[in-house]
């Protein structure tokens, strides 16, 4: 390797040093938020991918935050054939979410996630249920993801 090359790679880690970089769930803030349970099915899911996004190596013993989330669900058909049968759908999924300090019981952030997706309606209502139920599935994983990236970001901005 040139020395021009050794200099470049040395000056381009320097660069990327100073430039104030610092990763987004760095903070350590996420291992101090107790979810807490959402009600019915799909609130057990959502809580559980939770769990997995905020605290991968367990509960917190005395937590910070408390994260409270209210979940919908609705679905609309969209294809319809023309004996007015529906081939496809679409599950919207939201989930309104609130940190709140435990200390105090004071609300730091609140918001909102939203995810769409489709799927298929079958003359078989066992596949109809499959593809929901994945559907579902899908969405739900989006939303611990849009939840853990906004609580990031809050996370970055405020110290909490």
């Amino acid at each position: 390797m040139s020395s021009f090359k050794v200099i470049f790679v040395i000056g381009t880690l320097l660069v990327l040093q100073a430039c104030g970089f610092q990763p987004l769930y760095g903070g350590g803030k996420f291992n101090q938020i107790k979810v807490e349970a959402i009600p019915d099915r799909i609130g057990q899911i959502l809580h559980n991918h939770l769990l997995t996004a905020l605290n991968p190596k367990g509960r917190p013993l005395k937590p910070l935050y408390l994260l409270n989330t209210n979940l919908n669900e609705g679905s609309t058909s969209l294809a319809v054939r023309k004996s007015a049968f529906a081939t496809r759908a679409n599950l919207t999924v939201t989930a309104n979410f609130n940190l709140i300090r435990t200390l105090n019981l004071e609300s730091l952030y609140s918001g909102k996630s939203t995810i769409t997706v489709s799927y298929n309606i079958y003359d078989s209502e066992f596949s109809t249920l499959a593809s929901q139920k994945n559907a579902r599935s899908r969405a739900l994983r989006e939303i611990s993801h849009g939840i853990s990236n906004q609580l990031g970001v809050y996370f970055s901005r405020f110290k909490g």
